[in-house]
């Protein structure tokens, strides 16, 4: 039995969960979530204890991956639509800095043009000063492909550290040329 899919999900208080053809909808004080599951998963809302319960059809390796992967993403579901997901990403060297208009997320990262990333429906983006960026939303999976999106657009290198990285990442650095 998958450990963490034998789990039931706790509902908290105030959030609202359908479940329809496979289709799971939860809704929160943060906004609304849906989620399709495996044919080969059944998910169960039990009212008196406030949980939801997924079950497999199959002990085959590839549905008991879906029993655990299901499990964590109605969980992660719950998370969103209570508290939210939030990342904060640093931006690193001389000159460099970020700003937002309208629904642009415009990145002066050391290349010769600004670089322009529209921010997805369900995000909020802002940017506390120049040098920082913080994208929030209910869905982890949203938040987390941004920010990484965002990320890529000029990670830090290993010799002066300068790029965008996420608050608290350590950047391993590298020694430069030595003069013989």
């Amino acid at each position: 039995m998958s450990r963490i899919g034998k789990k039931p999900v706790v509902i908290p208080s105030g959030v609202k969960v359908r479940i329809a053809d496979r289709t799971v909808t939860v809704e929160g004080k943060l906004g609304n979530l849906t989620y399709q599951h495996r044919p080969e998963i059944t998910v169960v809302v039990d009212d008196e204890n406030k949980q939801l319960v997924c079950s497999r059809s199959s002990e085959i390796r590839q549905v008991r991956a879906y029993h655990g992967l299901t499990r964590a993403l109605l969980a992660n579901m719950m998370v969103g639509v209570t508290e939210g997901y939030e990342k904060k990403l640093e931006i690193h060297g001389v000159g460099y800095l970020g700003a937002i208009a309208g629904d642009i997320l415009q990145l002066r990262v050391g290349f010769a043009n600004e670089v322009h990333k529209k921010i997805p429906a369900g995000l909020d983006v802002t940017c506390p000063d120049q040098t920082h960026v913080v994208v929030k939303g209910t869905s982890k999976q949203q938040v987390g492909q941004f920010a990484a999106e965002v990320r890529s657009v000029r990670k830090p290198e290993p010799y002066k550290g300068k790029g965008i990285r996420y608050e608290g990442e350590q950047v391993r650095r590298k020694a430069g040329k030595t003069n013989a």
